[in-house]
């Protein structure tokens, strides 16, 4: 009798753990769980703390990355979606950071925040972000975004400006938002290239980079791997434009819907260089 009740117990336990998705964040010091294989549900974001089936479409789970920087304060990478990696400092725009994250995470790719260091910053003296990741410690990135704001001290930052070198050897897009185009600029990434940002800053980004051609009067300027927007807003526009070019157009569509973005243009920027085909969706 005693053995039967031992085997209930068991079962139960183990029907439970399939049934009941884990809340925890995943986070840089979370153990391995598993989540939905992505099927476009809402049960991808799910996760559980052991292998098995999704309870809700039945899909077999697979197990995500263990993390081990020490933090609980990352979202879990979900296997096989593309991540991008939002660049965060202090006095930043809002919108530009908000605006493609929104984008990103609607078109279900995994979105995170870095920084140059682990502490809380604030954006616009009122917003406190606190970073995901460090510099030392971000996961790789498929896209990077860099934003507008006070841009100033992180020009003069030489270890910034030498991680966006390296993730320009392996990244796929990096797009920025704004001012945030001087420290692609700073980074090299701006030579020999069409680009455009904030209407304030034109000027300004042209005298700091001779090699460039500084467009007036474009939403963006897509060449290829580097895509450069206009002023804070323009970030929603370049980043649904990355979202057309990797996924198609009826996606970045659905996403404009999904956020009432009724003001897209798909043609609105300028494609200098049209992007060269992925080995295999994600």
């Amino acid at each position: 009798m005693k053995t039967k009740i031992l085997l209930f117990i068991c079962l139960l336990a183990a029907w439970c753990v399939n049934q009941f998705p884990a809340q925890a964040t995943g986070g840089l010091g979370a153990v391995q769980a598993w989540h939905c294989a992505p099927c476009g549900g809402a049960c991808d974001a799910d996760t559980y703390a052991a292998a098995g089936t999704c309870a809700h479409c039945g899909m077999a789970l697979v197990q995500s990355a263990a993390n081990s920087a020490g933090s609980e304060r990352a979202p879990a990478l979900i296997p096989g979606r593309r991540n991008v990696a939002i660049l965060v400092y202090k006095n930043m725009e809002i919108l530009d950071f908000a605006g493609p994250g929104e984008v990103f995470s609607v078109a279900g790719f995994n979105v995170y925040t870095v920084a140059v260091a682990p502490e809380p910053i604030s954006s616009q003296g009122f917003v406190v972000i606190t970073p995901n990741y460090t510099l030392a410690n971000c996961p790789p990135p498929d896209i990077v975004v860099v934003p507008g704001g006070d841009t100033e001290p992180i020009l003069a930052d030489a270890a910034l400006v030498k991680w966006v070198q390296t993730q320009a050897a392996h990244a796929e897009v990096l797009l920025s938002v704004c001012t945030g185009a001087g420290l692609l600029g700073k980074a090299g990434l701006l030579d020999g290239k069409q680009a455009t940002t904030y209407h304030d800053y034109l000027d300004a980004l042209q005298r700091a980079n001779p090699k460039a051609k500084v467009l007036r009067g474009t939403r963006y300027v897509d060449n290829g791997q580097v895509i450069t927007t206009a002023g804070i807003s323009a970030g929603i526009d370049g980043s649904l434009h990355v979202v057309a070019n990797l996924l198609g157009e009826e996606a970045a569509r659905q996403v404009a819907r999904t956020m009432e973005y009724d003001k897209w243009q798909p043609n609105q920027g300028l494609v200098v260089k049209a992007p060269t085909a992925t080995a295999a969706p994600r």
